[in-house]
């Protein structure tokens, strides 16, 4: 799961006992030689479900890490992309790898913001700038009861009728191995964030489809799913993966 130029176990523990902030600022010279980075297929799957909604003018990326969501938005807006993360070295990593000129001459431009997801800049272009946000990954990062802010964020960000996509994942069923290997990671990340400061929050468990357009509907969005039939579909017949589509009304 790591190459050889990814982080070793000592990088990975020292990350592990920081704070989310400082533990990203840790990892994102390597990052990308992680099984963290969103998977290229997920990226590709997302725009090309998001294309026929468009045309997109003014993207962006919610905890964009190391850019690669941005550069998946490339090809979807004519006039630019913004990432967002709260951590300073995954946003400089972003930057070399997707620098302000990578849509081309006459393609969107690329900036970078440093903000924390649950309270974007209150003015510029993250008070109605934006018609398109997505995020992929990140919202393990967030506990239950901070969804409505950065629900309410994005959601300002949004020209009336902007659109924030990301993909998410049926639940793994009961006698899936997966099923337990998650539960058990999150239940030594609760154990380690009691016993442990600053806290590390990351948890896999804690952002299901039902609460998450609950709060999604509460934040002023009108929600549909669309399946992303790449990833295939469960014996029941629903998809493994879907694309949560979100409307500012």
């Amino acid at each position: 799961m790591f190459s050889s130029q990814g982080p070793t176990l000592r990088e990975l523990a020292v990350q592990a006992l920081s704070s989310t902030e400082h533990g990203y600022d840790l990892l994102a010279p390597k990052f990308d030689r992680t099984p963290f980075r969103t998977p290229g297929r997920f990226l590709a799957a997302t725009a090309e479900a998001l294309r026929p909604l468009g045309p997109f003018d003014a993207g962006l990326d919610v905890c964009c890490g190391t850019g690669a969501g941005v550069e998946a938005l490339l090809p979807l807006c004519r006039e630019r992309v913004t990432g967002v993360d709260f951590s300073a070295g995954m946003l400089a990593a972003a930057a070399r790898a997707v620098p302000r000129d990578a849509g081309g001459p006459d393609g969107p431009a690329v900036d970078w913001v440093r903000a924390d997801a649950r309270a974007l800049p209150p003015s510029g272009p993250f008070d109605g700038g934006f018609d398109l946000a997505v995020s992929f990954g990140a919202f393990g990062h967030f506990l239950p009861s901070e969804r409505p802010a950065l629900f309410a964020g994005v959601h300002r960000a949004l020209r009336p009728g902007g659109l924030f996509a990301f993909p998410i994942g049926a639940p793994q069923p009961f006698a899936s191995p997966w099923y337990w290997a998650l539960l058990g990671f999150d239940a030594v990340m609760r154990a380690r964030n009691l016993l442990w400061r600053p806290p590390f929050v990351m948890y896999y468990r804690t952002f299901p489809l039902g609460p998450v357009r609950e709060d999604l509907t509460a934040a002023g969005f009108d929600v549909r799913l669309l399946p992303l039939e790449g990833f295939g579909r469960r014996p029941d017949g629903s998809p493994h993966w879907r694309l949560v589509v979100a409307r500012k009304r």
